[in-house]
């Protein structure tokens, strides 16, 4: 049985909410949030995004600016560009592409939250103990910046 894809025209633009329980191609706008948890979302060539995006998967082609969180992947294409942070257990960029924001690449089965708050408190009680050990005593250091 052949399912039939729902897609956004080149010529159509959204404001506000999004959600679906399908996958969805967007060759149009849209501005606000996207939220497909168990589907795929496909930003075509002609895509512009500005919205915090959930789904299982998300494949860029276009332009997005907003967070990225997929359960599964964000497979940044040839010509696509992310501006915005990204968390999913697999991530591709390929070349070509354009990306700026931060990479949180947590287990599958790791809870978001747990998995950013975790990676803070590892980082800060290890930066505490390395800089009691590292710092010289003719250093001074401010804001997490070390002058020698």
């Amino acid at each position: 049985m052949h399912e039939e894809l729902a897609s956004i025209g080149k010529s159509i633009v959204i404001n506000g909410e999004l959600s679906g329980s399908e996958d969805l191609t967007i060759e149009g706008r849209v501005d606000g949030k996207i939220e497909l948890r168990d589907h795929v979302l496909t930003v075509g060539p002609n895509g512009r995004i500005k919205a915090q995006v959930s789904a299982k998967a998300v494949v860029v082609l276009g332009q997005v600016t907003g967070n990225l969180t997929a359960t599964e992947k964000v497979d940044i294409k040839e010509n696509g560009s992310v501006e915005g942070d990204i968390i999913a257990p697999r991530v591709a960029i390929a070349d070509g592409s354009h990306f700026r924001g931060s990479i949180d690449m947590q287990k599958k089965d790791q809870p978001v939250e747990r998995a950013l708050g975790t990676y803070k408190a590892e980082k800060a009680d290890k930066a505490e103990k390395s800089e009691k050990a590292s710092i010289p005593a003719a250093t001074s250091v401010t804001n997490d910046y070390a002058r020698v």
